[in-house]
């Protein structure tokens, strides 16, 4: 056990710490949004609330496509053909132009029919221009994410961890000048923040893009930008593993985006609860994620060194280590469930529903890191389409509709919505974690 510690155990947490850490600073950046602009009325808040729904459903198929990168640069790392490394950043910075502009013109029109949301004159007008500002900064965040995915291949975690850290100081800087009005600038509300956000992704690509092309650390790799022809095999390979994991996680987002809709149905009591539970259960999630970066590096490493017994070990590690982690949140958030929904609101009515749902998402955690680190392995080996469809089948045809019973018909209310949620993750986690064994374990 100790050399598997030694091994495995120790060398993934050292992966995911940075990682987990610049997920946080991604999620603080929304948080520091909604603080700021909170402070100039419901109307903008309410507005930001409603595109950062929409804007995650388009976001998270950029995000899915760029994770292709990761175990593409692992796996040609493991087996010694680092010139391929060079020639999967340069042609995956290709397809993720590509498809930022793709995203972009998606946000646009997206942006003409929000009026038919249903939701107040005030905050469609004030959510289409900022719809629109922000589109514009998925170009230098998938520039951003395409390198921060590079130097994760090659096991390098730290860069993007600092960059997300320090881009939430500029985030609050711009905020206070365009939002509020200051040095000189006047002041531009909601659309202030999206400038704000805007140039903050814009810092964010830049200044990975000058450490990868800069530092001596990665020139036997080739990270230059000298792009000498269209490599459609590796296109090819890129568009498989990337397209299934973006259809991956919108099923799963949507799931959720969908059942905090469902949860509006209730009353506005129960989805400012919800808010808050989901704010405080996405916080640990991201935790989770990090540990999932790093059982995706060194699965693919492994993988593509043919060392199936490392491959098994280093998946069941980070597996363990991510359940673990969760479990220790999970017991948090009984043990907190009255005093956390405190620090979001006063009001008791929002409190005391947030305590119960705080329950629910304690015996959640579990099955939401198993199920995000079994993807992360599952990532490792190149397996995708089948984890796509299971996520598909497993939150839309059984979570919601489990979930939508279980809140109107048997009366449950909105922790029922939350069962619901519990029995997809429950039924994801058992089902990657099985698949991955087995599929491993026809190598060995």
């Amino acid at each position: 056990m100790k050399s598997s510690i030694k091994e495995h155990y120790i060398p993934t947490f050292k992966l995911a710490l940075p990682v987990a850490i610049g997920q946080l600073g991604h999620v603080m950046l929304g948080v520091v949004d909604s603080i700021m602009v909170g402070q100039i009325g419901a109307v903008p808040l309410a507005a930001a609330s409603l595109v950062n729904s929409l804007l995650i459903l388009v976001l998270i198929l950029g995000i899915g496509m760029s994770l292709a990168i990761t175990p593409l640069v692992a796996y040609a790392q493991g087996v010694e053909k680092n010139e391929d490394c060079g020639i999967i950043l340069r042609q995956a910075l290709f397809i993720n132009i590509i498809f930022a502009l793709i995203l972009v013109a998606i946000i646009f029109i997206m942006a003409e029919f929000i009026s038919l949301l249903d939701q107040p004159a005030k905050v469609v007008i004030e959510s289409k221009s900022y719809l629109q500002i922000l589109s514009f900064s998925i170009i230098p965040f998938m520039i951003f994410q395409t390198y921060r995915q590079f130097i994760e291949g090659l096991s390098d975690t730290k860069p993007a961890m600092y960059i997300a850290v320090f881009a939430n100081l500029i985030n609050v800087f711009g905020n206070w000048i365009f939002i509020y009005g200051n040095l000189g600038i006047p002041a531009l509300g909601l659309e202030g923040a999206g400038i704000a956000t805007f140039l903050t992704r814009l810092f964010m690509a830049a200044a990975i893009m000058v450490y990868v092309i800069k530092s001596k650390r990665f020139n036997e790799y080739d990270p230059s930008l000298r792009f000498r022809n269209i490599n459609y095999p590796v296109i090819s390979k890129i568009l498989k593993l990337g397209l299934p994991m973006g259809f991956q996680y919108f099923f799963e987002v949507a799931a959720f985006s969908f059942s905090a809709i469902m949860i509006g149905w209730i009353g506005s009591t129960q989805l400012a609860a919800h808010q808050i539970a989901i704010s405080l259960a996405s916080t640990t999630y991201m935790i989770t994620l990090g540990i999932s970066a790093a059982a995706t590096i060194r699965v693919g490493k492994f993988f593509g060194q043919r060392n199936y017994e490392a491959v098994k070990e280093s998946g069941k590690s980070a597996l363990i280590l991510g359940a673990l982690l969760m479990s220790i949140f999970g017991i948090g958030f009984i043990i907190l469930n009255n005093w956390l929904p405190h620090l979001y609101i006063s009001d008791d009515g929002v409190i005391s529903v947030a305590s119960t749902l705080l329950i629910v998402a304690a015996f959640f955690q579990v099955s939401d890191g198993l199920q995000a680190v079994g993807l992360g392995v599952l990532r490792g080996i190149m397996d995708v389409k089948i984890p796509m469809i299971a996520t598909f089948l497993i939150y839309w045809i059984i979570g919601i509709p489990c979930g939508y019973l279980l809140g109107f018909y048997f009366g449950f209310g909105v922790s029922g919505i939350w069962i619901g949620l519990l029995i997809g993750l429950t039924i994801a986690a058992m089902l990657f974690t099985f698949r991955f064994f087995k599929l491993i374990s026809k190598k060995l």
